[in-house]
């Protein structure tokens, strides 16, 4: 197995050794995907594809915009959506070579108001896609910091709605057996600041009508500011999300991230943890997340101390990668 990390600073490829090489430099990478063997990555400076299984790399649209989601579409064709900041949302249907942009999407009212709220404010980020497998004129894009954005007509009109007031969207899966069941990570963003850190305001939303209603199964699950997520696509269709104390939770924190892995097989009903005894909790923060493509139930973590971890469902723990930048996604080619 092969793995392509997207970090800090490029995309490093990996081999079944752990040994890495540089072979996209000098961008943040923040999403990796494979459609139909063309490989994306989406940077701070626009899309890069490779043809090669990322071994070479050229610029492949949307320069000007950082990538923060590529979701291939469902149907096994060429079609790709991307998801931008400043907040925007694209559609190619040549794997990535050309984009049209969903125009309506930054015309409706809310828009003006969608930011980052640090100092100085920045552009609200289109950060986490799902595209409904039976009808790809319904789309729901996750906005930081602004709701969760749909269409059930693709973009003639769009609907805005907050999972438990709560603005601040991270990332969107959608169950792979219940079309109508989708999941949501939150945080404390809000347009006007951050919210205190009480229970309801970060965590995991879950909604079972196409994201119409949303109710809060994070309850009692610490720490709560939650933000890497991943549903394994093998049954029962584990979901893994990632948490720590805050946005900015990191390993050169006094004590550490104090960060986390949960699993849920009940859809969020119950959690447990999938830390190990050296990482419980972590003092490296997590961010890139995959279901493992080996092991049903595993997932591959990466951290910002530059490792990539496998995960097992029982929590045991392998160290694939070290000595990387901070590793933001992951992606395995066979």
């Amino acid at each position: 197995m092969t793995l392509l990390a997207g970090t800090s600073n490029g995309v490093f490829a990996i081999d079944a050794s752990g040994n890495s090489t540089c072979v996209l430099p000098d961008r943040s990478v923040r999403d990796l995907e494979d459609v139909r063997g063309r490989v994306l990555a989406g940077a701070d400076t626009g899309m890069f594809g490779s043809d090669d299984g990322g071994r070479t790399w050229a610029p492949s649209g949307l320069e000007g915009r950082t990538i923060w989601d590529i979701l291939p579409g469902s149907n096994g064709g060429a079609s790709v959506y991307a998801g931008t900041q400043p907040a925007g949302l694209f559609k190619s249907g040549d794997g990535g070579r050309t984009w049209e942009e969903f125009e309506t999407f930054t015309r409706i009212p809310e828009a003006e108001r969608w930011c980052v709220p640090v100092k100085p404010r920045q552009p609200g980020r289109a950060r986490a896609l799902v595209v409904d497998r039976a009808d790809s004129k319904r789309i729901w894009v996750g906005i930081e910091v602004g709701g969760i954005v749909s269409t059930d007509n693709g973009g003639a009109t769009w609907r805005l709605d907050l999972p438990g007031n709560n603005p601040d969207i991270h990332m969107m899966a959608a169950h792979p057996g219940k079309p109508d069941v989708l999941f949501a990570t939150t945080g404390y963003g809000r347009l006007d600041g951050v919210a205190e850190m009480i229970e309801g305001n970060a965590g995991v939303f879950r909604s079972d009508d196409h994201g119409a209603t949303w109710r809060y199964v994070w309850r009692g699950v610490t720490p709560r500011y939650a933000r890497p997520m991943c549903i394994d696509p093998r049954a029962p269709h584990a979901l893994t999300v990632a948490s720590a104390p805050t946005a900015f939770s990191s390993y050169k924190d006094e004590g550490g991230a104090n960060a986390m892995l949960y699993r849920t097989e009940d859809g969020g009903e119950t959690w447990r943890s999938l830390c190990d005894a050296a990482h419980s909790p972590s003092a490296a923060n997590f961010h890139g997340l995959i279901p493992d493509p080996v092991a049903p139930g595993g997932v591959l973590v990466g951290t910002d101390t530059g490792e990539i971890w496998r995960v097992g469902n029982t929590g045991d723990w392998t160290r694939l990668a070290a000595g990387l930048p901070s590793v933001l996604s992951i992606l395995s080619l066979s």
